[in-house]
């Protein structure tokens, strides 16, 4: 089964420590009919991982205590987390930032300031990718 195209349905973890992202992502997603729960670095993260089952996870590369980088290897080397979909945000654009990304096995990229317009249109993007890689 694929990931629902229904906004509504998805339970959403964002990791990220600049509050404005954070809120701009909230406001465009829970606006939408999602169920947004917020963490500020990797460690909050992996804690709220033991309570909810996101349909994917918006995750910022540079945080304080546990970065992006590194919660998504916590996340990748546990069988039941594995395949949850983990999007990379940020502000890191360089050339080559997006391929390394990809090696280390996120999902997605987004670049931070994020675009209002495009934000959703992006994720949207990155989940009707797996959905197709799945089939």
């Amino acid at each position: 089964m694929g990931i629902s195209e229904n906004i509504a349905d998805w339970v959403v973890l964002i990791v990220d420590d600049a509050p404005d992202n954070v809120e701009v992502a909230r406001k465009v997603l829970s606006h939408k009919g999602a169920t947004v729960h917020i963490a500020a670095d990797g460690e909050k993260g992996m804690e709220i991982l033991d309570a909810i089952e996101p349909t994917f996870i918006l995750l910022d590369l540079s945080m304080p205590i546990m970065d992006g980088w590194q919660m998504l290897e916590h996340i990748r080397q546990q069988p039941a987390r594995k395949d949850i979909p983990v999007i990379a945000l940020t502000a890191h654009a360089m050339q080559g930032d997006r391929e390394k990304v990809f090696e280390a096995g996120f999902n997605g990229y987004i670049a931070k300031p994020f675009r209002l317009k495009s934000f959703l249109a992006q994720i949207q993007e990155v989940l009707a990718n797996i959905n197709e890689e799945k089939k």
